[in-house]
């Protein structure tokens, strides 16, 4: 699958129902058979259109990716300092976890599927590097001193928030604001350094 755009209305509903189903039960506890039923379509449906449910785990997690990867390049955008920018990741994480409770799909995923060839790990797998390679990105452009090992401290912190998300409160609320005043302690430290 190339987009959801070139998903059939049948074929978004499938997305749809399946990512949801997924996120809420584990991608090996739910079957096609629960997938077609909750989107209205028939098993055929489903499989003429992503071919498996390997397939259609990969569809949802890059349909999910889409919608994080907007929502943090918006974050990013909003700042007008490139140093607020490097940390702008764990204010988007506060605002997605709002609406997702249940931690993150892609480590959930990562978790259930754990061969490197699924096409669903790939993309989870994929989610993560991006994310570490935006941080590095974003903190050479803030003149961080060191922004490869920048990066992958950033993303441990961020994961580390993510993994905390569904246990009960008041921990996941404090742990998310946490991790963005440690993310911002870490990056004012490393662009202090600069040369």
């Amino acid at each position: 699958m190339d987009g959801q755009q070139q998903l059939t209305p049948a074929g978004r509903r499938i997305v749809a129902a399946a990512e949801e189903l997924f996120y809420e039960r584990g991608i090996t506890a739910v079957g096609v058979d629960l997938i077609a039923e909750r989107s209205g379509v028939t098993k055929r449906t489903l499989y003429n259109r992503f071919g498996s449910k390997d397939h259609l785990v990969a569809a949802c997690l890059t349909e999910r990716d889409r919608r994080w990867r907007s929502l943090v390049r918006d974050t990013v955008d909003a700042c007008d300092d490139p140093v607020d920018a490097v940390a702008a990741p764990f204010e988007a994480l506060r605002i997605w976890a709002a609406a997702h409770t249940r931690g993150c799909a892609f480590i959930n995923a990562l978790a259930e599927l754990p061969d490197p060839s699924h096409p669903a790990h790939r993309v989870a797998a994929g989610q993560k590097l991006w994310l570490r390679g935006l941080f590095e990105d974003l903190a050479a452009r803030a003149g961080c001193a060191g922004p490869s090992a920048l990066a992958t401290r950033l993303l441990v912190l961020h994961e580390g928030a993510l993994t905390t998300q569904p246990l009960p409160p008041p921990l996941p609320a404090d742990a998310l604001k946490e991790s963005t005043e440690l993310a911002k302690a870490l990056i004012r430290a490393d662009a202090g350094a600069r040369p």
